[in-house]
């Protein structure tokens, strides 16, 4: 008897986790004795019953420094990476020149508070997004997940990441 076979008729038999099926073998595929929305079905009612929140829920957890970090670090990319998608697609569309709309910008005698703001608007996400990857990239290395270590490194891109973007803004 060929191994093949010896497999088809086990599987027939249920005698092993493993079933033939258009000609390949599939493992771990046994009948289920229930369906998919029976399972789900079953789930809720237990949840429901228990009265648990759906998870994760932000009214279970405390807020800390690193989930702000971590948040804020994927807001940041968001907008960075759709910002520049903004100014090419509008340096594809628009009717004018580079030159152009800086010459008009220039024109409108923003005042110099105004100014320094728009550059600490630019700069902080810039500069917030550049110093936690880094510690991500610390991450990586495998350096720092204590979690003293953890916060003191969330400070440090804190303070970093301020200090710059009014060095920038500043100039």
């Amino acid at each position: 008897m060929s191994c093949h076979l010896v497999l088809t008729v086990l599987a027939r038999q249920g005698l092993c986790s493993s079933r033939l099926q258009f000609g390949v073998l599939y493992r771990h595929a046994v009948p289920m004795g229930t369906t998919a929305k029976e399972e789900m079905d079953k789930f809720w009612t237990k949840n429901t019953r228990l009265n648990r929140p759906v998870s994760p829920h932000i009214s279970i957890y405390e807020w800390s420094v690193p989930m702000m970090l971590s948040i804020s670090h994927r807001g940041t990319g968001v907008a960075l990476s759709s910002g520049i998608s903004a100014f090419a697609l509008a340096a594809l569309v628009l009717p004018e020149s580079y030159p152009y709309y800086l010459d008009l910008i220039h024109s409108m005698s923003f005042g110099p508070q105004f100014l320094a703001f728009s550059k600490f608007a630019l700069a902080f996400p810039v500069a917030y997004h550049t110093f936690n990857g880094i510690r991500h990239l610390l991450w990586d290395l495998g350096k720092g997940f204590k979690i003293p270590e953890v916060y003191r490194s969330g400070y440090i891109v804190i303070a970093l990441t301020v200090l710059t973007s009014v060095g920038l803004a500043a100039m």
